[in-house]
C-alpha cells in the first residue's frame, strides 16, 4: 500500500494539490493523509516608553487565534474533501485500500513538513506564485530536501488527470538518475514516456538515448527526443517542448546548479517551479 502526504496550506493552489494526490491515492490504493503546519507561538516583544522590554500579548494572541482559524479551516476543507470523494477514515490499525486522514501538527518553521515526509512515498505540495504569499518556495524547498522522498509538484488549476504521457528531462545529472528510480512505478503505469534532452542542457554523462533503451529494456515504452535551444532558457524550452508533445506529467531531478547560484543566475528548476502549468515529479 502506497502512502501520499498532501500539504494543507491555505493557497489558491489547495484545491489543485488535492486533486494531484486523489488521482495518484486512487491509482495506487493509497492511504493519504491532508497535512497542516500550524506555526508554533512566535517570540514575540515590545519596548516600552521608559525603555523596558516587555511582552505583546495582544499580538500573540491574536497570532495564536488566526493560526487556530487557518489551522480549522484546513482541517475542515480537508473533511469536505473526504466526504465529496467518498474517501474512508483510515482506522488505528493499518487499513489495505483506499483511505484517508488529516493532521495538525504545530511547527517552529516548514522543516516539519520535510521530517513528516520521510515515512511516505509521495509528497504533493503546490507551486508556488509570483503573486501570493503561499503556497511558499519555503515548504516546497523543505519536502525537497529534507524529506528524501519524491515530490509532486501540483500546478495553478486542478488537473482532471495525468501520467498518461511522462516527459523525463533529462540532463545526465545525480538528481534526475534518483527522481527516475523513485518515480518507476509511475513511469512503469505510464502509455508512454519521453526522454527530452534540450541542446547544452546536460551534465557528462549517459545521453537521453541510453537513458531510452534502458527504460524500453525493463518494458517502458519510451522514446528519445532532442530539441534545440535557441535563444530560450533551458527551463522554457522544456516546458515549450512538453507541451508542444502533449504530455501530462513532467519528470525532472531539482536543482543541478546549487539553490544560490539558481537565485542569481537563474536556471532550468527556478524556471519550471515558477511557470509550469502541469504536475511536475521532482526528487534531489
Amino acid at each position: 500500500m502506497r502512502t501520499i502526504l498532501a500539504h494543507l496550506e491555505l493557497s489558491p493552489v489547495l484545491e489543485s494539490i488535492l486533486a494531484c494526490a486523489l488521482i495518484v491515492a486512487r491509482r495506487h490504493d493509497a492511504y493519504l493523509e491532508g497535512y497542516h503546519m500550524r506555526p508554533g507561538q512566535p517570540d514575540v516583544i515590545a519596548a516600552g516608553a521608559d525603555g523596558f522590554v516587555a511582552a505583546a500579548p495582544d499580538l500573540v494572541a491574536g497570532f495564536e487565534r488566526e493560526a487556530k482559524e487557518r489551522a480549522e479551516r484546513a482541517t475542515a476543507r480537508f473533511e469536505a474533501f473526504m466526504t465529496e470523494h467518498d474517501l474512508p477514515r483510515a482506522g488505528s490499525r493499518p487499513d489495505v485500500g483506499l483511505c484517508a486522514d488529516w493532521r495538525v501538527e504545530t511547527a517552529s518553521g516548514p522543516s516539519a513538513l520535510g521530517s513528516r515526509g520521510r515515512i511516505f512515498d509521495l509528497i504533493v505540495v503546490g507551486r508556488p506564485l509570483s503573486d501570493e504569499v503561499t503556497p511558499s518556495i519555503a515548504a516546497l524547498e523543505a519536502a525537497l530536501f529534507d524529506s528524501g522522498r519524491l515530490i509532486l509538484v501540483a500546478p495553478p488549476k486542478p488537473p482532471s488527470d495525468f501520467g498518461k504521457h511522462i516527459v523525463i528531462a533529462w540532463n545526465g545529472s545525480t538528481e534526475t538518475a534518483r527522481t527516475i528510480s523513485f518515480a518507476e512505478p509511475y513511469l512503469i503505469a505510464a502509455e508512454q514516456v519521453t526522454v527530452l534532452t534540450v541542446e547544452k542542457g546536460s551534465v557528462p554523462g549517459p545521453t537521453g538515448a541510453d537513458l531510452a533503451q534502458n527504460l524500453q529494456r525493463r518494458g517502458i515504452d519510451a522514446a528519445f527526443r532532442e530539441v534545440k535551444l535557441g535563444d530560450r532558457p533551458i527551463g522554457k524550452a522544456i516546458l515549450a517542448e512538453t507541451a508542444t508533445i502533449g504530455a501530462d506529467l513532467l519528470l525532472k531531478g531539482a536543482y543541478t546548479q546549487s539553490r544560490l547560484r539558481q537565485m542569481i543566475f537563474g536556471g532550468a528548476t527556478s524556471y519550471i517551479l515558477s511557470e509550469a502549468n502541469l504536475p511536475v515529479i521532482m526528487a534531489n
